[in-house]
């Protein structure tokens, strides 16, 4: 049976937004009994950790891989630092600091202020507070939305994970702890071609630019370790007419794979729909457009590999089923909040009889994960 830690795509994280897509999107690819619960995913064998990693966003990786993880992560430049912060970068500009400099003068103050918090940790707001007091004067800015003076959101984010932070599952308010026995910050990156090898292999075909948007910097500044570390290794494809690359041994597992064969409901934030070359994985334009938006993505619908819709849950009280309902109780539901969890499908096209039972079941799953005790299926 394979243990969430074995899934490949935890070599490069999965996203965790909104909180419990993680653990919808391991759900999505374990058996039905697989143990999903906080002690079995954070303190097992093997545990698994949540952060703050790329662009800035909660990921869940595997605890033993942080180390090699933000090693891999930290900028190869001032310029690399400059594109991953944004605004940030000027504001320690007008301070007369680096970007990669104030990047790491921010991990040394989570560094210092997790080392001073209690056996609870710290909650955010007492982290940016802690934070904030440990850098210099000229770097903190106004917020007006909370009307007071603090550290930058993304480079509080950014710093998190080189300052050996990592977040309490489920925590409300959310509260991070320090990461045993961490090395401390980087001084240069090491390993980063590991990292494009394992988006090239999860989400490629890709280009440098490509791997570049999920990092969350710019192209140029992947373009050392990607010449450096592994450009020599790779063999370029044509993907409509346009030049990709990826590992040459990946290109004949492609060209060998049988057909998908399966119906899933992913959560926007899934590593299947985190590959930057969108038009690829769903290449009508208005269908693109549904599915990813400025805010509030909604889920995809997979069908046989391919994204056939779109969908959408909310938490209700009460059900009123009718012809355009199936109401079903989700199989091993967790003891928890009671509630029915809508399930509303848009299709791109006509569903099989088939494919809407397969969805049914869908809708069952995504509800036990939630610890709902039953779910709706309603298709738009």
């Amino acid at each position: 049976m394979t243990r969430p830690a074995d899934l490949a795509v935890l070599d490069l994280g999965v996203q965790d937004t909104p909180a419990g897509s993680a653990r919808l999107a391991l759900a999505a690819r374990l058996g039905p009994s697989t143990d999903l619960g906080d002690s079995a995913l954070f303190d097992g064998k093997d545990p698994l950790a949540m952060v703050w990693s790329h662009r800035g966003a909660p990921h869940l990786h595997r605890g033993a891989d942080l180390v090699g993880l933000v090693r891999a992560s930290w900028p190869w430049s001032d310029a690399d630092a400059k594109a991953r912060m944004g605004r940030a970068a000027t504001r320690l500009a007008g301070a007369g600091i680096a970007a990669r400099e104030g990047l790491s003068i921010t991990a040394q103050a989570w560094r210092s202020a997790l080392a001073g918090a209690g056996p609870d940790g710290l909650t955010k707001g007492e982290a940016s507070a802690e934070v904030t007091r440990r850098l210099p004067d000229e770097v903190p800015e106004w917020c007006r939305g909370c009307q007071s003076t603090h550290v930058n959101e993304l480079l509080f984010r950014l710093a998190s994970l080189p300052g050996g932070a990592r977040l309490v599952p489920g925590s409300s308010p959310l509260t991070f702890v320090p990461i045993a026995d961490w090395p401390g910050v980087p001084a240069e990156p090491a390993g980063t071609d590991r990292l494009l090898r394992a988006y090239l292999r999860l989400l490629g075909p890709g280009t440098p630019t490509e791997a570049a948007g999920f990092l969350g910097t710019s192209g140029r500044s992947v373009a050392s370790p990607w010449q450096d570390g592994l450009a020599d290794d790779l063999v370029e494809v044509r993907v409509d007419g346009r030049p990709a690359w990826m590992e040459p041994d990946e290109l004949d597992e492609v060209a060998a794979a049988p057909p998908a064969e399966l119906v899933r409901l992913v959560a926007a934030s899934d590593p299947y729909l985190q590959t930057r070359n969108r038009d690829l994985l769903v290449p009508d334009p208005a269908h693109r457009k549904a599915l990813w938006k400025i805010l509030g993505n909604p889920g995809a619908v997979l069908v046989d590999g391919e994204v056939a819709g779109i969908w959408r849950a909310k938490q209700t009280k009460q059900t009123k089923p009718n012809r355009q309902v199936e109401g079903r109780r989700a199989p091993g539901a967790a003891d928890g909040p009671s509630g029915v969890l809508e399930v509303t499908v848009e299709p791109f096209g006509r569903l099989s009889a088939a494919t809407r039972l397969a969805l049914a079941g869908e809708a069952d799953r995504v509800a036990r994960i939630r610890g709902l005790e039953a779910a709706q299926l309603r298709t738009a």
